[in-house]
């Protein structure tokens, strides 16, 4: 198998026995090498023959997706154990599996939700209890303080506190056997739900409204306007807007006491930590009774009953305190058990989803095959390699002798005009560079494989922007610990950031190692300028009195350099360059002039590569009309320049401003050293000179370039129309232009193939 072109495919036929299909098509997913045709384009998914086996893997598919949220909220991680079972299971067996894993985790889900929001309203009916315990309190404190302060009768200040005869506020719906029957209500229905299914309170929840609040005083005297009031718990953030919702809906008519629960509370309809605020409001009357309700439910408050009496709520405050200690082990137990179960699930939840996914797979490939059913055989073609003919062989029979099938599965090339699929044969190295091709485009069938190229262009490339020798030294030691631990790593979970550079391990191994090429070039290691190579190769001028001191002259005046020997500086930018004013200055024209060289090669080498293609397919009408053309034009101008850069490089003491060059090379042809422009008609620019006849030779150039253009636009366009109208002229039809067409042609020229 190559990398240098795609691999040359052929059609086959395979007549595979109904009872070894399933075998058949799993045994060449493992080798990977056949792409399959769908022969029932005219069905839809649902009439195919195994979309019920598709169903069924979806289904599979969505219950270990519910797996998995379930161990993300549970903080677990999905960890294969060394002594979990690994066998493939039989897709009956696993949807069984799957099944009663999922009814017994949400059960198990459902009473632990049911647990917690139990403990979670017994917290709050707790901090009901304390809070607005601390206003009766308070009230019965400032009643006793004015029955000690006053002289009149105890029954005339009684008659002061209520309406229309009625009972005090407070001291007539003290000890009210309703209110004791209300927490022993709420307690006992908590109770029951602990002993069925884990779940507390939560009826309680869904109760009339009745049965939230204490049934108003006064109900001995019909004709006695009735006194209330409700206990709940608002969202602190609500709490100024329910108070004023509340004012307004009633005129007035209402008496609210509020305290803030210090910290957050698990809020038992969102499970989530809120601040909240334990409120108290009194009411008189029905419809004002039912007005609050209604405030209540629209602000989400959460209503418990409160008993006035202050034996009683310390009762109550017991047994709540005794109802949540045992919650809290029930609780503990339940999570204990169902972390328990996902830990199960962990062990083998990659192997069940690899192998659900398998099993969707090859039904889907099924699906695409065509049933005899007379034979009682399935029909299938696909693309395969020329040179895996035999292991694909191998594989069939293989899946035969598993699946002990009466009749082998029969294998025959077929005879097609189709284009062929593009396969390129990959390892571990090679395939993280196919793909970066590939996202940007993948070739056509037989043509170059940018990727060869890519292997070495793009690390390069990259070190040329990164350039720095001790940060390519920590890629290099990153790459290298990845490479020796892949076995390892491979095994393991890793999150998306670090499977990504394992994945391009080797690709990040070749840009390290040209990063700690090119930062020797700089000579720079953590952007700091290094001397590895010994002092630099420039001195002050002896002769320039001005400039004896060499940090002066260093720092701050190029002009007093001179070159203190014959050869450059071993290796890389001369040390002396850093730190000056016009380090910036040169480095950037250096690293410009290097760009346009690295361009020039990188687009001459694309150009080449589609030459190669078309000798490839003899498409003569693409190499007259496209590659030379193409070469002419880039050499004409890129070229030229880059022979110059080059030729000013290596020649001692040139000065020529290329920039100018190139510019007066299109505004004044044939006048390279800018004549008649300097001082009494001598040459403006002589240093632009580089050697004799160059202004006639860059009109050549230059004429080159102009004429390349249309023979680039026109020719091949024009033939290819005349090529077309001669078909139609024969007696041909209008039809999609295919890929194939070259294949049709009786008269051997190509419609071209790309650079790659």
């Amino acid at each position: 198998m190559e990398l240098f072109r795609s691999e040359t495919m052929q059609l086959v036929q395979m007549i595979v026995p109904a009872e070894a299909a399933h075998d058949t098509v799993t045994a060449l997913g493992e080798v990977g090498l056949v792409q399959f045709r769908d022969l029932n384009p005219d069905r839809s998914a649902f009439q195919r023959t195994y979309a019920n086996q598709v169903k069924r893997c979806d289904e599979m598919l969505r219950k270990m997706r519910f797996f998995a949220e379930q161990m993300h909220k549970a903080g677990l991680v999905a960890v294969p154990r060394a002594d979990a079972e690994d066998r493939p299971y039989h897709l009956d067996e696993l949807e069984a599996r799957l099944e009663e894993l999922e009814h017994e985790l949400r059960q198990i889900t459902a009473n632990t939700e049911k647990l917690r929001k139990s403990h979670s309203e017994l917290v709050e009916l707790q901090l009901v209890l304390e809070k607005a315990g601390g206003f009766f309190e308070d009230a019965r404190a400032d009643a006793s303080a004015v029955d000690a302060g006053a002289s009149i009768p105890s029954s005339s200040r009684r008659s002061d506190i209520t309406i229309s005869g009625g009972v005090g506020l407070l001291g007539g719906a003290v000890g009210r056997p309703a209110d004791a029957e209300m927490g022993e209500r709420l307690l006992g229905d908590s109770e029951d739900a602990f002993s069925r299914d884990g779940g507390a309170h939560s009826r309680s929840t869904s109760r009339s409204f009745s049965e939230y609040e204490t049934p108003q005083v006064g109900a001995q005297d019909p004709k006695a306007v009735r006194l209330g009031f409700i206990a709940a718990t608002v969202l602190t953030h609500k709490t100024p807007s329910f108070e004023r919702v509340l004012f307004r809906a009633t005129r007035g008519n209402m008496f609210l006491k509020q305290s803030v629960i210090e910290g957050k509370t698990e809020d038992p309809r969102s499970g989530e930590k809120v601040e909240k605020t334990v409120v108290v409001v009194f009411f008189a009357g029905e419809r004002a009774r039912a007005k609050i309700l209604k405030i209540c439910e629209a602000f989400g408050a959460n209503r418990y009953p409160f008993p006035e009496d202050f034996q009683r709520q310390h009762q109550m405050n017991s047994e709540v305190t005794a109802r949540l200690l045992e919650l809290q082990s029930t609780l503990e137990a339940s999570t204990r058990h169902r972390n328990g179960v996902l830990s199960n699930i962990g062990h083998k939840y990659d192997a069940w989803l690899a192998n659900v996914r398998k099993e969707k797979a090859t039904y889907h490939a099924l699906n695409m095959f065509s049933v005899d059913v007379s034979r009682k055989c399935l029909v299938a073609e696909g693309w395969c390699p020329v040179v895996a003919k035999t292991r694909v062989r191998e594989a069939l029979l293989s899946a035969n002798r598993s699946a002990s099938a009466q009749m082998g599965t029969v294998f025959q090339p077929l005879p097609t005009r189709d284009t062929p699929p593009t396969y390129y044969a990959t390892n571990k190295v090679t395939e993280v560079f196919q793909g970066i091709v590939e996202a940007y485009g993948v070739a056509r069938y037989r043509e170059v494989n940018p990727a060869v190229m890519t292997i070495v262009t793009f690390p390069f490339l990259f070190a040329v922007m990164f350039g720095d020798f001790g940060h390519g030294l920590l890629m290099l030691a990153a790459a290298t610990y990845m490479i020796a631990k892949e076995k390892s790593l491979k095994k393991q979970k890793l999150n998306e950031i670090v499977q990504m550079g394992f994945d391009g391990r080797y690709c990040i191994l070749l840009m390290s190692v040209f990063s700690v090429y090119t930062g020797l070039l700089y000579n720079e290691c953590f952007s700091v300028p290094m001397s590895l190579f010994g002092r630099s190769k420039f001195k002050c001028d002896p002769n320039d009195e001005t400039f004896q001191d060499s940090g002066l002259c260093v720092s701050q005046f190029k002009s007093g350099l001179v070159p203190s020997a014959d050869t450059p500086y071993a290796v890389g930018l001369d040390p002396v360059w850093h730190g000056t004013k016009t380090e910036l200055l040169f480095v950037n024209s250096l690293k410009m002039k290097m760009s346009i060289l690295m361009g020039m090669t990188q687009m001459t080498l694309g150009i080449f590569m589609s030459l190669l293609n078309f000798l490839h397919e003899k498409d003569w009408l693409s190499i007259w009309c496209e590659f030379v053309p193409q070469v002419v034009f880039l050499g004409s101008l890129f070229g030229y320049l880059s022979v110059l850069i080059v030729a000013k490089w290596v020649t001692k003491g040139a000065t020529a401003d290329l920039y100018h060059v190139m510019i007066y090379m299109f505004l004044s042809p044939g006048n390279a050293d800018c004549a008649g422009e300097g001082e009494d008609g001598k040459p403006g620019c002589p240093e632009n000179a580089m050697f004799p006849g160059q202004g006639a030779f860059q009109v050549l150039l230059v004429l080159a370039a102009f004429a390349s253009v249309p023979v680039m636009l026109f020719p091949k366009p024009y033939y290819l129309k005349k090529r077309h109208e001669a078909r139609l002229g024969r007696g041909g039809a209008y039809a999609v232009l295919g890929e194939n067409e070259d294949a049709s042609d009786d008269e051997g020229a190509g419609a071209g193939a790309g650079a790659g």
